[in-house]
């Protein structure tokens, strides 16, 4: 049945009812009146209901017909936010137009080509906002554009999202005034009576509103502006006033503000803003209010000063900057600073404000922040009614944590020089301590009186002698065996220790991600750097707690995503451990990697665990970055770069472990080394597995025996000596004899000293060394040697 229809038989039963309603109340009161009354109150919300149904027709099936979205799409376009609208079912209402130009199309949300997490941040964000009314997506990426998304639920019965996606940019100042001025807002300040002008440090014309254009230039110039002299469109006269050159004589006198945009740099561009002089006294504060609304637009930090030095006005990015609150209004510029600027900053002021008009810099100190001094450029301007000083400040929040994470990396790398040399010499002294034991202990057999004694000896000074690898770890030069290898396998080998030694209290969680890419490192001080991290964890949670352990794969366009200055972007393997513990304070958490820097009680912990977890990571390319809050536990994060073979070459397979070497052999023996008691010991050591050994205290002297022998089966050589070092000798050497062995031994990395040394065929025994490793390392020299002469022959 048609509406229209149904409405008249509506009509009708109720006038039918009205009638039946109206006898009886007269049977039953004898009022004519009541009954009239009552049959005319009816009549109206008849009439009434016609009027609702022929104001809002309804649809077949008694639904509320469509209403027309074309209004609601012209109503939300706007020129840099995207909008869409969605329904109860996730279709789409409608949208803008700058939405279909940044996604592509007429893409319904969360489906959206964002790249990486984005289609899971953006699907979080509008579950939030059906609960909670509102959700956000930040930092999403679509190509080069980055986008930050707010989802609002909306309608009179709440069944739709609003979906707003606002671009985030880098700001350019300099770009964005050029925009500024020859768009909107430069024709505001036009309305206003503000002309401005953007000029280089050569005084030509980059950009300019209407406004200027027209009264300097006129109609017909205003279009080929880029480039003009801007000293020639102006003139003063005899008694200092300014006018634009093209009016002549019917030219109005107009005051002139400079704004330099970077303080600091002389060669920058100049901000101009020109004002009619022919104002009244009435009219000077609405000079100033055109200037602050100027000032408003700028996004570095900006203030006006009145002669008695107080505050007249400051924008917002000026109370940033001073971390003001923004309903918050200091009196005096002195109230923004320490104590010991206050006195600098009004005697600047003062003198900018009684006649000097060149601006000049003071460094200050704000209050409530760090210690790190900023930078105020005060200037001296005229014409503004009482402003008579103007402040600029800049944000440098920012360019402080950057500078300190600078100091902080260049004083772990200094550190890290100096526990390299410290190492490299107490190597050396314990080469000679273990060395010394080990002749001693041939002469002695358990159940002697010194063999107990000895054996402690050579005991502590392995203990030194990790100590030493510990600093060599921490300043990337210990010696590394690099294999290609998978995260989850090394997870896997440490695991059943790590059960150990967290002890029952502590539960081990272990999750992997799926795709994780093979990684160079040497697996044993990977092991080395989970157990480092694991102790750490279980001694932050002393009554226990959970321990978690996780890798996953992280792409460059992730890296791009987080922001961090030091990662270069390129593919990740992660490598996570978390601890529910007692977190680590803000104060202590730049220093946790420091060396010998520890919070724990005396006689438990070194300060050298996280130094050589730092220095393991930073040794095989790869970065370590730690997370905490206090009573929320730490994370430790990992990132190992993902190894690329070149082409499609399969990773070259590890080579087998050699076989042990005899500890006794034959042959002349050439031993250069500067350290008397390290030469000694490998002398007798040498000598007592039976070769025959000539000894030499550094090169030239090496040399010059090498001259005199003839014989020579093996070199055995310090590499860093006084005068001429191992490499710079060995080369001599093998310029007569070019077969020569050469087993190199030092305190220092072998992967740094094969760049430095770049010689080939040569061996190498790491320091400290017992006297078997000697005598093993000899053996493996020259049957190498023997090997390679019976190859090449």
């Amino acid at each position: 049945m048609p509406p229209a229809a149904l409405s008249r038989l509506d009509v009708a039963l109720l006038a039918a009812l009205a009638l039946v309603s109206a006898v009886l109340l007269f049977w039953a009161t004898g009022s004519k009146i009541l009954a009239a009354g009552f049959v005319a109150g009816l009549a109206v919300a008849a009439g009434g209901v016609l009027l609702v149904r022929r104001l809002f027709p309804t649809a077949a099936g008694g639904e509320a017909a469509t209403p027309d979205w074309t209004m609601l799409r012209q109503a939300v376009n706007h020129d840099d936010v995207a909008i869409a609208v969605t329904d109860r079912t996730g279709r789409m209402v409608c949208a803008n137009d700058l939405f279909a130009t940044w996604m592509g199309g007429f893409v319904t949300p969360p489906g959206l080509p964002v790249d990486g997490r984005g289609a899971e941040l953006l699907k979080n964000a509008g579950r939030t906002a059906w609960r909670d009314g509102e959700g956000r997506a930040d930092d999403l990426a679509i190509g080069p554009l980055r986008l930050r998304a707010q989802v609002m639920r909306t309608g009179q019965a709440e069944d739709y999202l609003v979906w707003r996606f606002a671009a985030i940019e880098r700001f350019d100042l300099v770009a964005e005034l050029t925009r500024h001025l020859g768009g909107p807002a430069g024709r505001t300040l036009g309305h206003a009576g503000v002309m401005a002008a953007l000029v280089n440090s050569e005084g030509r014309l980059r950009a300019a509103n209407e406004a200027f254009l027209l009264r300097a230039l006129g109609e017909e110039d205003a279009r080929h502006f880029a480039g003009r002299d801007v000293a020639a469109m102006l003139r003063i006269d005899d008694g200092g006033a300014l006018y634009f050159a093209r009016e002549g004589d019917r030219a109005t006198p107009v005051r002139l503000i400079q704004i330099p945009l970077v303080s600091s740099d002389s060669n920058s561009p100049v901000l101009l803003a020109m004002l009619d002089e022919e104002m009244g006294p009435a009219d000077r504060g609405t000079a100033q209010t055109y200037v602050e609304t100027l000032l408003s637009l700028l996004p570095f930090g900006l203030a006006l000063v009145d002669r008695d030095g107080r505050f007249l006005y400051m924008n917002r990015a000026f109370k940033r900057a001073a971390n003001l609150p923004e309903a918050k209004m200091p009196r005096y510029p002195g109230d923004i600073v320490v104590g010991e600027d206050k006195g600098p900053l009004a005697d600047m002021i003062r003198r900018h404000s009684s006649g000097q008009q060149v601006g000049g810099d003071l460094s200050i100190r704000l209050a409530g922040q760090s210690g790190d001094p900023v930078s105020m450029r005060v200037v001296g301007v005229r014409g503004l009614g009482e402003a008579a000083v103007l402040l600029s400040l800049k944000d440098s929040s920012e360019e402080s944590r950057l500078k300190r994470q600078v100091a902080q990396a260049s004083k772990m790398q200094a550190v890290g020089q100096l526990a390299g040399g410290v190492a490299h010499d107490f190597n050396n002294i314990l080469t000679a301590v273990l060395g010394a034991c080990d002749l001693m202990l041939m002469r002695h057999t358990p159940g002697d009186s010194d063999y107990d004694d000895i054996q402690q000896i050579r005991s502590n000074a392995n203990r030194a002698a990790s100590l030493t690898r510990q600093l060599l770890a921490f300043s990337r030069q210990q010696t590394l065996r690099p294999q290609i290898l998978q995260l989850p396998d090394v997870i896997s080998e440490v695991s059943h220790l790590l059960k150990r030694l967290i002890g029952e209290t502590v539960q081990l969680s272990v999750h992997h991600g799926r795709g994780l890419g093979a990684v160079r490192a040497d697996p044993g001080q990977l092991e080395q750097v989970i157990i480092n991290l694991a102790v750490n964890a279980r001694d932050a949670m002393p009554g226990g707690g959970t321990l978690t352990i996780e890798t996953y794969p992280v792409s460059a366009t992730d890296v791009r995503q987080m922001g961090n200055e030091f990662m270069p972007p390129a593919d990740y393997c992660a490598l996570k451990v978390s601890d529910t513990g007692t977190g680590i304070p803000a104060d202590i958490l730049p220093k946790i990697f420091e060396p010998f820097f520890t919070t724990k009680d005396v006689g438990k912990g070194t300060g050298l665990g996280l130094s050589t977890v730092y220095g393991i990571i930073k040794q095989s390319a790869g970065f370590i970055f730690a997370d905490s809050k206090p009573g929320e536990g730490t994370s430790f994060t990992i990132y190992l770069p993902v190894h690329r073979v070149a082409g499609d070459a399969p990773a070259a397979p590890q080579p087998p472990a050699k076989p042990k070497k005899s500890q006794w052999g034959s042959g002349t023996i050439l031993l250069v080394e500067d350290e008397d008691m390290v030469r000694a010991v490998a002398e007798r050591a040498l000598a007592r597995a039976g070769y025959t050994v000539v000894t030499a205290a550094q090169g030239e002297e090496g040399l010059e025996r090498f001259a005199g022998m003839e014989k020579v089966d093996l070199v055995i050589s310090d590499v860093v000596m006084p005068t001429m070092d191992g490499p710079a000798m060995v080369r001599a050497m093998r310029a007569r004899r070019p077969g020569l062995p050469v087993l190199f031994m030092s305190g220092y990395a072998e992967e740094q000293l094969r760049q430095s040394i770049d010689i080939d065929n040569v061996s190498f025994l790491p320091k400290p060394f017992s006297v078997a490793q000697l005598a093993e390392a000899t053996s493996a020299a020259l049957d190498e040697a023997a090997h390679r002469g019976g190859r090449d022959g």
